[in-house]
């Protein structure tokens, strides 16, 4: 934890010219100044407010899925499994989730007060040190949740920790190119929550089609954090950051988003198909062709619709996860 990690001097000298040369208005470089002299000021400073924000609840609901679609995979009852659903569920999304969000904004503070100045780091509505109060909070709940599931999912739980760190922090720092860093995140908030929930209700291992759907949605979902991407195109820039958007530009990016992720249905109704659950394969086969004028519209203007299609194509994306988890049910 660098808590004493300040501003690069070369930031400042340049930050002016190249938030013109990017477009930015002057009301917003000032914002953005102001944001970079929150992030790194000392003293405890949180506001009651902000906690749920910095925990960034738009995030919780893929791992949350994921866990549900391991649950669903088993083929055991639900109801008779209600608890162990919430308890996984709630660890998932406003534990485990939340607990790397809260830890990414402090590593990302440099970056958020450019791209996000409204973000409660860099808004000063909370110190760096406050979030990671909150951060060791989250983790040591998120224990305790596991344990009440099974001692095996505290250990995962661990390894989700970890996966965090090596994400947002030094000195792996994962996320500085997108082809790593968006594989930990699809891998932790899809594949390790999909197995987790297979996991809390059998006890066991779980079956080959179950892994192997878990980690087919887990590499999709890289297409998922290249689109999420989009709208950091200009911190990430100045920061050197080298997202895929970064890397590749705008158009290719999202076509390589696409395909991947279209790659990933594929590959899952090829399984549904070879374990003959023809109607589930049916259905996720229409889920992925309705995708596919979407993402059209996503390459054409790519900056444009990367946040229209998170919103509306990823959603088809998530549904077909469930039908497969559906479909592989002994």
């Amino acid at each position: 934890m660098n808590g004493s990690d300040t501003v690069h001097p070369e930031l400042q000298q340049n930050l002016t010219e190249k938030l013109h040369l990017s477009g930015v208005s002057p009301s917003r470089q000032r914002l953005i100044q102001q944001a970079l002299e929150n992030v790194n000021r000392p003293g405890f400073r949180i506001e009651p407010s902000a906690i749920v924000p910095l925990m960034k609840p738009v995030t919780w609901f893929p791992p949350m899925w994921a866990f549900a679609c391991g649950v669903v995979s088993t083929g055991q009852n639900v109801t008779d499994n209600f608890s162990i659903l919430l308890r996984g569920v709630i660890l998932a999304g406003p534990l485990m989730c939340a607990m790397s969000q809260t830890m990414n904004d402090y590593f990302d503070r440099e970056v958020d007060a450019i791209n996000e100045p409204e973000r409660p780091i860099p808004a000063g509505k909370i110190s760096k040190q406050a979030s990671w109060l909150i951060t060791f909070g989250l983790i040591i709940t998120g224990f305790l949740v596991a344990l009440s599931i099974h001692p095996y999912v505290v250990v995962i739980a661990f390894v989700g920790v970890l996966m965090s760190h090596a994400y947002s922090g030094p000195p792996i720092r994962a996320k500085r190119n997108g082809w790593f860093g968006n594989l930990i995140v699809g891998l932790a908030y899809e594949g390790v929550a999909w197995l987790t929930g297979s996991f809390s209700i059998t006890q066991g291992i779980p079956s080959t089609e179950s892994i192997a759907l878990a980690i087919i949605f887990s590499l999709g979902a890289h297409g998922i954090m290249t689109l999420n991407d989009f709208k950091s195109i200009v911190g990430d820039n100045i920061r050197k950051v080298a997202s895929i958007p970064v890397q590749l530009g705008e158009k290719k990016a999202a076509i390589l988003a696409s395909v991947v992720m279209d790659a990933a249905q594929v590959a899952a109704i090829s399984i549904l198909v070879a374990k003959g659950s023809i109607t589930s394969a049916v259905i996720a086969s229409t889920l992925l062709v309705l995708q596919l004028p979407m993402q059209k519209i996503l390459i054409a203007r790519p900056a444009e619709k990367a946040i229209w299609y998170n919103a509306f194509g990823t959603l088809l994306y998530v549904l077909s996860m469930m039908v497969c988890a559906v479909g592989i049910r002994p």
